[in-house]
């Protein structure tokens, strides 16, 4: 007997358009985008240094990076710190807007928060009269002394340092442009704690630093 089969239900289905590759790569490259800057305006950002000011601690060509988290998390644009984890403390090395200049980064070295007295004499510094003696990250290579008249780098102060501010100093002490020239780091000018070397590059030697190579920055 022939069956009829004029009448059964037969099954249907969308026709499906497979995605193409090219609009998968661009859409895995927006995201990608988005969340590199996503990362690098809120959490961890990489610097490279170019000057010698914070030798032996870092060296020219150290690439490092930033945590730009622990300090608040900041809106661009606005200036406003959300979430701060904590304020900068002394001996943390800080990245900044250059505050003659905020176009520019600078790195150094916090030696004297809101309310402390700098001061410096014949090279030593002094916080709230104690001398900051046996940093072993401090080096001097000058060994002149200029007196305060002359220059501030070897005699300064007292100075006492403004709410919401830093005093800041490099740790090669004889050749850097801090806090002594220039003042205060306002608060809201901190970008974040530097805390690891991921890379160094010696220019001089045309060569790597392989034993900086995730070292931390203390």
């Amino acid at each position: 007997m022939k069956k009829d089969t004029q009448n059964k239900p037969t099954e249907t289905s969308e026709p499906y358009y497979p995605q193409s590759s090219l609009r998968e790569n661009i859409e895995a490259i927006i995201i990608a985008v988005i969340l590199a800057m996503f990362i690098r305006t809120f959490i961890i950002q990489a610097f490279k240094i170019p000057s010698g000011s914070m030798k032996e601690t870092l060296q020219i060509g150290d690439h490092i990076l930033v945590n730009k988290f622990i300090y608040g998390v900041k809106i661009p644009f606005f200036n406003i710190s959300l979430i701060p984890v904590t304020d900068p403390e002394r001996e943390d090395v800080i990245v900044f807007k250059y505050p003659e200049d905020p176009s520019k980064d600078f790195i150094k070295r916090v030696v004297g928060i809101s309310g402390d007295v700098i001061e410096v004499k014949n090279k030593e510094l002094y916080v709230n009269n104690e001398i900051q003696a046996n940093k072993p990250y401090v080096i001097h290579s000058d060994s002149r002394i200029f007196p305060s008249k002359l220059a501030n780098r070897d005699n300064f102060g007292p100075f006492t340092v403004p709410e919401n501010s830093l005093f800041v100093m490099g740790d090669n002490r004889d050749n850097s442009h801090d806090s002594r020239f220039w003042g205060v780091v306002n608060l809201k000018a901190v970008k974040g704690k530097a805390f690891i070397i991921y890379w160094s590059w010696d220019s001089r030697n045309f060569g790597v630093r392989w034993g900086r190579l995730g070292h931390l920055i203390r």
